[in-house]
């Protein structure tokens, strides 16, 4: 049916004398994209960053800032979600990498978000520890020299493999980030293993992991969900003191339908955390 709309749409164009390759790319508002380098790899990187509507340099304030990976993937949603529910932050999605040799630039997330060594992986795998490197040297250093941006309020938002990569950092350079949104992370059992290692890891200096921390996965993801309620269970009964956990089943959903309820219902609980400062 799809195929007969587009056709009936080309024959209509064609009959206006109008051609559709002559029509502009829509450009998201007040979205800049800047590029950047990790100092560390040489990688070349691109940030996309939304300012709030009124952001102004003279007016004191210092913005909270959230974060996300994959963010050809999560702007547009995440940019409508934060306009309505948290205005007033500055928005910074961490592009893949753009000088990779792989086919297609999202191959870089196989090695960026996981932190562990593949050997089934036709690329590189396992550089997470390198990534989080680059994001708080490079990413966090321009971010708050070049913007209002408030160090100390800081989200990380990801999802699938950006979710297992935010439960990473979470556990081994928490003070990264006050808030984690954490949607559906995919973990498989050897990287699950890794991750309920570093809880136990984590417990033995509980006041150490401080932050807010959203985790979330689809009702129908049942293998997921089940890796994700283990990982819960252990976070739970280590009894971190400054650990705030929520957590969210989204219904009827199974793993791409769960991602846009959990941007809009993240941001939500999201508010309470973040306000911008005089």
């Amino acid at each position: 049916m799809k195929k007969y709309v587009v056709l009936l749409c080309l024959l209509i164009l064609s009959s206006l004398g109008i051609n559709a390759s002559e029509y502009k790319s829509l450009t998201l508002p007040r979205i800049q994209v800047v590029p950047i380098q990790d100092t560390q790899s040489g990688g070349q990187y691109e940030l996309f960053i939304k300012l709030p509507e009124g952001y102004s340099i003279d007016n004191g304030k210092k913005y909270p800032v959230i974060y996300t990976t994959d963010a050809m993937w999560h702007i547009e949603i995440l940019s409508g979600s934060a306009e309505f529910i948290v205005e007033d932050s500055i928005l910074v999605g961490i592009s893949w990498q753009k000088d990779s040799k792989a086919p297609e630039e999202h191959y870089s997330r196989n090695w960026d978000y996981t932190f562990l060594k593949s050997k089934k992986s036709k690329y590189k795998s396992g550089e997470a520890s390198n990534h989080i490197t680059f994001m708080r040297n490079d990413v966090f250093t321009f971010v708050e020299k070049n913007y209002q941006a408030d160090p100390n309020n800081r989200t990380y938002f990801g999802y699938s493999l950006g979710g297992a990569f935010g439960t990473y950092i979470l556990l081994t350079q928490p003070d990264s980030f006050k808030n984690y949104v954490l949607g559906s992370p995919a973990f498989g059992k050897e990287s699950l293993q890794h991750i309920t290692e570093l809880v136990s890891i984590s417990a033995l200096k509980p006041k150490e992991l401080t932050a807010n921390v959203f985790i979330s996965y689809g009702e129908l993801e049942k293998e997921l969900g089940k890796k994700v309620e283990k990982l819960i269970t252990k976070l739970k009964a280590s009894n971190f003191p400054n650990l705030l956990l929520k957590q969210e089943i989204i219904k009827s959903s199974d793993h791409g339908r769960a991602f846009p309820m959990t941007a809009v219902r993240s941001m939500y609980w999201l508010e309470q955390f973040i306000e911008s400062k005089k």
